[in-house]
């Protein structure tokens, strides 16, 4: 029984945490990421961490235009932000 209750915890878990799905267009129509970059700082923005996840989103660690630390899931065809969580 704990076999069993072990392996659904480890099998659910990724779904716990996994984040938004942002997009399922072709990677040739996605914004160059370093370009996406700079447009991001240009509005205020400071990056500490950015990556491709598996939802194929463009994710940001680091900070807003207020100063606020955040984690922003962003849609790389359109760059519109998907999912925003504010970080203490």
């Amino acid at each position: 029984m704990r076999k069993i209750l072990l392996l659904s915890l480890v099998l659910a878990s990724p779904l716990a945490i996994a984040g938004p799905q942002c997009t399922t267009a072709e990677r040739s129509q996605w914004q160059d990421q370093k370009a996406f970059q700079e447009q991001l700082k240009a509005q205020g923005y400071q990056i500490s961490k950015f990556k491709v996840t598996d939802g194929n989103c463009y994710e940001i660690y680091g900070f807003d235009k207020d100063k606020r630390k955040v984690e922003i899931y962003h849609d790389p065809v359109t760059g519109k932000a998907v999912k925003t969580e504010i970080k203490g």
